[in-house]
């Protein structure tokens, strides 16, 4: 059997990963109680923001512990090319 993949960050991403959860029950229930257009626009804007933010915490932890220990020796070239890899998800 499969060891469980976790990090320190996990629990961080799955309190965002709950309000997003929340916002899309919320949005939801606006939705069956024929709020306006605008407000039920919002709130989808938040369950976006907050899936867009956990899945950024993801990645950026997966590359900060997965992908440095998968090519180690990082030293050099190598150091300055993961971390500019790095540095451009940010930017996803």
């Amino acid at each position: 059997m499969k060891q469980p993949h976790t990090h320190v960050s996990h629990a961080a991403i799955v309190k965002r990963l709950r309000r997003a959860s929340g916002h899309l029950n919320s949005t939801i229930e606006m939705v069956v109680q024929g709020r306006e257009c605008l407000d039920v626009a919002q709130q989808l804007q938040a369950v976006e923001k907050a899936i867009q933010q956990a899945k950024k915490a993801l990645i950026q932890d997966h590359l900060d512990h997965c992908l440095e220990e998968m090519v180690r020796p990082v030293t050099g070239a190598r150091r300055q090319s993961l971390d500019e890899f790095k540095e451009i998800t940010r930017y996803l």
